[in-house]
């Protein structure tokens, strides 16, 4: 195709990405890159996506119905990631904008992660760390920075998909009893059991949420959910902030009902200083990062790419979230 074609398209990424998945995309369409750390403010979006082809969007992104229709050119959203839940996928489908997102590849990562921080939290390994650079290490002590068992206690899954599954995975290898909520489109895995919510919560010493956020999931875990959860269990979330009602996971914090809490996401994000929930030792937070190992970024960053490039060749993303959109046909440009 010849260049000048390549340069009548244009496509807008919201922060820089892998450098070679760049380059590729920059081989087929006029380029621009939003500079530093921080998203566009959504000004700035409005105006970037005014005459944009495409645009490469991170979950930091709100691509809500007024931006979408503030977009006349736009045929593809090709989000760095799994969840969606920043774009208004009706308002893209009635617009003919195919939505594009990262599933698959961050599998194994955030697994690793919510793992990394179940351990962390049930040994007490953050709080260990600041307890030595605060000086305050002074000899072995038999009941110094005692925690809880992780080998052959109880994990319970929330949401029992790809993540959840390679959870289940690694719990088996430090043989844990897996329960898993039992759901018609949950996949069997030997050694797993499928049960009821309130089985999972009254039994399990962890509890490792999975879930996507709809409307369905929001605060999923709140009052009720605590109350029912065995005591000194501990809390895992990878998956969405607002799954967890956050009032009411300070309260079971604070009543002792939980022996701690492993969080990478939060509502909102990022946490204010001044939360309730950064004043608990037995809380540890993490900046978002499930996915952030650098094999992994680089696979999300050519597959947002490669969502991109099926849509300048009239196909659908190779991973689609609106897969009945009917893709509106390229503007000429101006």
């Amino acid at each position: 195709m010849p260049r000048s074609t390549h340069l009548r398209r244009k496509v807008f990424v919201t922060r820089a990405i892998d450098p070679a998945a760049l380059e590729r995309l920059r081989a087929a369409a006029a380029v621009a890159v939003w500079p530093g750390e921080m998203p566009p403010p959504a000004p700035k979006l409005r105006t970037a996506l005014a005459d944009a082809d495409a645009v490469l969007s991170m979950i930091t992104d709100k691509i809500d119905a007024s931006v979408i229709a503030g977009a006349p050119r736009l045929r593809v959203i090709s989000n760095l990631g799994v969840g969606v839940d920043n774009i208004d996928l009706e308002a893209a489908t009635r617009a003919g904008i195919a939505v594009g997102h990262t599933p698959g590849v961050l599998t194994e990562a955030t697994a690793d992660l919510a793992f990394g921080l179940l351990m962390t939290t049930a040994r007490r390994i953050a709080e260990a760390d600041r307890h030595v650079r605060a000086g305050r290490w002074r000899t072995w002590g038999p009941m110094t920075m005692l925690g809880c068992d992780v080998h052959s206690s109880t994990l319970g899954l929330i949401g029992f998909g790809a993540i959840g599954q390679a959870m289940a995975r690694r719990a088996m290898g430090f043989g844990m009893r897996v329960l898993y909520l039992k759901h018609p489109s949950s996949k069997r895995i030997a050694g797993a059991a499928a049960v009821s919510l309130p089985r999972l919560l009254a039994e399990s010493d962890f509890i490792s949420l999975h879930v996507p956020l709809t409307p369905k999931t929001r605060h999923m875990i709140s009052v009720r959910e605590f109350a029912l959860m065995k005591p000194g269990a501990i809390l895992i979330n990878t998956a969405r902030g607002a799954v967890i009602d956050q009032r009411a996971l300070v309260a079971a914090l604070k009543s002792g009902r939980l022996a701690g809490a492993g969080l990478d996401v939060t509502d909102p994000e990022p946490i204010a200083l001044r939360d309730p929930l950064l004043r608990f030792n037995n809380v540890v937070v993490t900046p978002h990062i499930g996915s952030a190992s650098i094999a992994t970024r680089a696979n999300m960053a050519a597959i947002a790419v490669d969502n991109i490039l099926a849509v300048f060749s009239g196909r659908l993303p190779r991973c689609c979230a609106n897969k009945k959109v009917r893709l509106r046909p390229p503007k000429d440009a101006a």
